[in-house]
């Protein structure tokens, strides 16, 4: 699950209906009733919320990777100045 919702990440290019659409995928196969009972959602809203057709709220997503076991990470970017050298800032 989390190496799919990680591939889903470096995809989205910023995209955040994709990113909720991929939990969405993985809610499914972990069972949606499950999940949404984990979240402390009800099974509905956590459909409409990850269907991709929408932007669901980060404190949503935050119950939700937390439902299915994932954890999220923050990492630095690597951009292409960073090998010559150069800092990349937040």
């Amino acid at each position: 699950m989390a190496a799919y919702l990680e591939a889903c990440l470096e995809e989205s290019n910023g995209d955040a209906s994709f990113v909720a659409k991929a939990l969405g995928d993985i809610a499914r196969a972990k069972g949606m009733t499950q999940v949404a009972r984990e979240a402390g959602l009800s099974r509905e809203s956590l459909y409409k919320a990850l269907s991709g057709e929408r932007t669901p709220g980060f404190d949503t997503i935050l119950k939700v990777t937390r439902a299915l076991g994932i954890e999220l990470h923050a990492a630095p970017l690597q951009t292409r100045g960073a090998s010559s050298g150069q800092q990349s800032h937040l």
